[in-house]
């Protein structure tokens, strides 16, 4: 008798462990995250795995979700169970917040508004740089093929647009030249892809446009994929601050019950070793100590924030980039 009780109790007990060991096996999260940031969280997500597993001992996957920043928070609005948004514009979070899926206070969750490292927009030109392309004004000459994510779908093109448009403020231009500058850009632009990568689709493989606006952090992967001897990066003299929110989604963690591993995932990104890797995919990194290592690979150019130039990106949002607002009033469809 006690023999059978013995053995029933080391089958619970064998039956209890490979219930946890399987329970660790499956834990998982999903990062929403906008469609240029592939390569770097290939990078990431394996760094973060090695941590989470000392420090945790659990064994752990991380899925990833990629597109347009603005379709993903709408994916995550409809239902899509993302435990960590990670974008490149603060108002698809923000989104998230007006839906009551994250606090209204997001940003102050984590340190630098929650944003641990920030990109720029920049020129990518045919090798040689033919049409001679060097600052936003050359991008409305006649006879300029522009290739640039649609500002309405995508923050990379959204950043693209306010850069084109703050460059002018910058320099003392009125707001009626702003619009005329970003008027003529638009003109050459002859297709609208909804996300960044798409657009760089449409210029490095269909070979359309002499010029792409994209992320600084893009352009180092399209010439190490595509050969750095087929194009040119040029910096314009005056661009914009993208600064790359990041966030749990309360709801699904909570829901899920990952909220711990999800919280660790996004303070892990201000690591220096995250911060590491985010400047070897020329991200500009959070952490002063970092950033100076790498200040050859960032050439100084003049920077201005969305604060500065439209007092906040919700502001720029609902002036220029709602439905009926000045892009809609600018951009004719080709």
């Amino acid at each position: 008798m006690k023999k059978i009780l013995l053995n029933a109790f080391i089958g619970i007990g064998l039956s209890i462990f490979f219930s946890f060991a399987t329970f660790a096996a499956e834990l998982n999260i999903l990062n929403a995250s906008y469609d240029v940031s592939r390569e770097f969280y290939k990078a990431y997500n394996p760094l973060f795995i090695k941590y989470w597993k000392q420090k945790s001992g659990d064994d752990l996957t991380i899925n990833q979700s990629h597109g347009g920043s603005s379709k993903q928070t709408r994916s995550v609005v409809d239902g899509l169970e993302a435990d960590v948004v990670t974008m490149n514009q603060s108002i698809d979070v923000d989104i998230l917040a007006d839906n009551n899926l994250i606090p209204a206070d997001w940003a102050k969750r984590l340190p630098n508004g929650s944003v641990p490292f920030t990109s720029t927009s920049v020129f990518l030109v045919r090798k040689g740089n033919p049409k001679n392309i060097k600052n936003w004004n050359d991008l409305a000459k006649s006879g300029v093929s522009v290739i640039i994510a649609n500002p309405k779908t995508s923050g990379n093109g959204r950043y693209a647009y306010l850069a084109a448009w703050g460059s002018v403020i910058k320099q003392g231009g009125k707001q009626e030249q702003a619009k005329n500058l970003v008027t003529r850009i638009f003109a050459n632009v002859p297709v609208l892809e909804t996300g960044g990568r798409g657009a760089t689709t449409t210029f490095v493989q269909r070979e359309i446009g002499d010029v792409l606006i994209t992320f600084e952090n893009e352009i180092g992967l399209i010439k190490q994929e595509y050969g750095a001897d087929k194009f040119d990066l040029v910096y314009p003299p005056i661009s914009i601050v993208a600064d790359l929110p990041v966030s749990v989604v309360d709801r699904v963690v909570d829901k899920r019950g990952t909220r711990k591993v999800a919280e660790a995932y996004l303070q892990y990104l201000y690591s220096p070793e995250a911060q590491e890797i985010a400047a070897k995919f020329d991200l500009r990194p959070g952490d002063a100590k970092i950033a100076k290592k790498y200040t050859g690979t960032f050439p100084p150019l003049t920077l201005f924030t969305v604060n500065e130039i439209f007092g906040s990106l919700k502001l720029a949002q609902s002036e220029h980039f709602n439905d009926g607002g000045l892009f809609d009033q600018i951009y004719t469809r080709k």
